[in-house]
């Protein structure tokens, strides 16, 4: 399975992977995605929102069991962000088989749309439009790098764009959604584990920073004369670095935009955007905060009009504690191993879904702790372990 996978959409310079949704190689993953379905004799099927799903018994039974991730990308990210949750679920449903179970509830494996919002901006649109945290409104107004709706998007892949919304029956058939992803940091490296259960997700979102300046030659105009927006943007990236080591927490300006983009031209707007997480609330608002005061001192100081704008906003996530220690009570059964528990500061379908139902996280160890790059990986053994691990917790929620 990874071996099939592994070609699709890797970019033969970067080495890293351009997934996005919606595109021919969004479209080759998923074709991949059914025909692994297919070939176990799972009952196939496309939910409203364009998420895929793989049956193993009767969905309308309810108190199902469901695995999986997601198999998009971010702009030349890694092999194992997304990818290694979905083929880990086939492989721990081919364990389970083989073991002979007998399975007493409904197990499902899926595949979310539009995880990492690479394309649209907006991460986790599969999701969150299921559980209602995305209103068809909203979607409809998503637009790519080339002005492209989500709604076009969709249909020029084949799928019916209105039919997208808020999908509470089918949440409400499921009992429990546990999701396996490959850590993305090295706490698991440094305890020696190969393998973690999530405690939480750290409160995360996204802000736009529009620096609004003047347009002029680059060689003819005085510095004094200047209202240029690159300096404040800069002055704010760094403050951001400041702000986010006081609060031990994270933030990063990876995304610009200037106009009019010219080497020799002074630009009229510089356009960032702001990714910032915390371990709690209260010290993400501090960051954000900081970074928006010392943003708005700069751009005083040089001349230039600031909007600031919230684009997306993520709350932490506490995973289910009763499902979480009943995974700690699973993997724990047969042997001494205690399976930490640990928190992340990145964004999964797991902590959309959690808001309406139970969901838990295994971490597969990272030993290099990078993700989101050509570099992101995690050792065989370890993705067997991650996949007996996923096997384990399948057969004690699904199976008698």
């Amino acid at each position: 399975m990874w071996r099939e996978l592994l070609p699709i959409g890797r970019h033969p310079h970067s080495h890293g992977y351009r997934r996005f949704a919606w595109t021919g190689t969004d479209l080759e993953c998923r074709a991949w995605f059914k025909e692994q379905a297919e070939a176990r004799g799972l009952a196939y099927e496309v939910d409203r929102n364009g998420n895929q799903w793989a049956w193993l018994g009767d969905p309308a039974a309810g108190d199902a069991v469901v695995t999986g991730s997601h198999l998009d990308s971010v702009p030349d990210g890694g092999a194992f962000d997304g990818p290694l949750g979905v083929v880990s679920s086939f492989a721990a449903l081919d364990e389970l088989l083989a073991r002979g179970v007998h399975f007493a509830k409904p197990l499902a494996i899926v595949n979310f749309g539009d995880e990492e919002g690479a394309r649209f901006g907006l991460a986790c649109v599969g999701s969150r439009l299921t559980a209602g945290q995305l209103t068809v409104e909203g979607a409809h107004k998503l637009t790519d790098g080339d002005g492209v709706s989500l709604p076009r998007a969709m249909e020029a892949a084949g799928y019916d764009p209105e039919a997208i919304g808020a999908d509470p029956e089918r949440l409400g058939r499921i009992g429990a959604f546990v999701e396996l992803h490959v850590e993305q940091g090295r706490a698991l490296d440094l305890s020696g584990d190969r393998v973690g259960i999530a405690s939480a997700i750290w409160p995360h979102g996204r802000w736009r920073f529009d620096f609004r300046g003047e347009a002029n030659h680059a060689g003819t105009t005085r510095l004094v004369d200047r209202r240029d927006p690159m300096l404040s943007y800069a002055e704010t990236v760094l403050a951001a670095r400041r702000e986010a080591e006081l609060a031990g927490a994270v933030a990063t300006f990876g995304k610009i935009s200037v106009e009019p983009n010219g080497v020799n031209a002074i630009p009229s707007l510089v356009r960032g955007w702001l990714d910032s997480r915390a371990e709690d609330q209260a010290s993400l608002d501090r960051v954000v905060d900081g970074i928006e005061r010392a943003a708005r001192e700069y751009a005083a100081a040089h001349g230039i009009d600031l909007e600031v704008v919230r684009e997306s906003f993520t709350p932490v996530v506490e995973f289910d504690h009763a499902l979480r220690d009943e995974l700690a009570r699973i993997l724990g059964k047969h042997t001494d191993i205690t399976v930490p528990v640990l928190g992340t500061g990145a964004g999964h379908d797991a902590g959309i879904l959690s808001g309406t139902i139970p969901t838990a996280m295994l971490f597969v160890r990272n030993p290099t702790g990078v993700s989101h790059s050509p570099a992101e990986f995690a050792a065989e053994d370890d993705c067997v372990a991650g996949v007996t691990a996923l096997a384990d917790v399948l057969e004690g929620l699904a199976c008698t």
